[in-house]
């Protein structure tokens, strides 16, 4: 395969479904790039460690662009959001330091388990959840700052944004799924600076081929990141016109369809 072209595509899709679901477009970015970085010069030994730093790094202007169009439409708490970073940024740090011990097939397996549990819980769960509603107060306090060292920990591993834990957290908090959705795209840039950092630094010299910042491929991260900055405003509008119960079946298909994708790879 030549060419950089298919980053710029990736990015459009990761960045609709920062928009749409809050989760920064992470799992089908892993998906993908465990398929093409090794028609890059990527061995299979760092392939999946490459794909999760590099869909994390960004995850960092992917969310951000996201959050902002979620922003201007009222839909994030950030009071939320500043009790959870201390909690989502050492988690995400302590996180990718355990990935970068981890064999790149067991790292494949995890990542696949992950996806299918998300989607049972979007799909199933929610039982003793409290009644979502436009004036529940936004959560608070240090159990979703512990809340969000888990979250981060876990999102390192796999290599999102943390969006998938986040917004069924948050709406089982009581808060409606739209406004979950734009706290946890704000919550997920936290998650993907303290990630992204880690697998810079805690990757061995000479981890990946040149460009590449630890396990971070420059081109699959910069290619990505600037389309997807461009294409989040529109599912942020999605997200906005679709009613709370589709946006939970879109959720839970989408986490389906991505753990299939990564168990066919290996």
């Amino acid at each position: 395969m030549e060419g950089l072209w298919v980053f710029p595509l990736l990015g459009v899709v990761a960045g609709i479904l920062a928009g749409l679901l809050g989760i920064g477009g992470g799992l089908v970015l892993v998906a993908a790039l465990i398929w093409l970085l090794p028609w890059y010069g990527i061995g299979e030994q760092q392939v999946v460690h490459a794909a999760l730093a590099s869909s994390l790094a960004s995850i960092v202007l992917t969310g951000a662009s996201s959050a902002w169009a979620h922003h201007r439409r009222g839909s994030v708490m950030w009071s939320t959001v500043a009790w959870m970073v201390p909690g989502l940024l050492l988690g995400g740090w302590l996180g990718s330091g355990l990935a970068v011990h981890l064999n790149g097939q067991v790292l494949r397996w995890v990542v696949a388990g992950y996806c299918f549990i998300a989607a049972a819980q979007m799909a199933w769960g929610g039982r003793g959840a409290k009644a979502a509603s436009a004036t529940t107060p936004p959560p608070a306090g240090l159990p979703m700052t512990g809340a969000g060292g888990v979250i981060g920990a876990i999102s390192a591993v796999v290599g999102i944004g943390g969006g998938s834990m986040t917004v069924p957290l948050l709406v089982w908090r009581g808060v409606l799924p739209v406004r979950a959705v734009g706290t946890s795209s704000a919550c997920g840039v936290a998650i993907a600076i303290g990630s992204a950092l880690g697998y810079i630094l805690h990757a061995p010299a000479g981890a990946l081929p040149a460009h590449s910042i630890g396990y971070v491929y420059l081109p699959a991260t910069i290619g990505v990141a600037v389309a997807a900055v461009i294409a989040a405003p529109y599912g942020t509008r999605l997200a906005h016109a679709i009613s709370a119960q589709s946006l939970k079946r879109v959720f839970a298909v989408f986490m389906a369809v991505m753990g299939v994708s990564l168990l066919l790879s290996g």
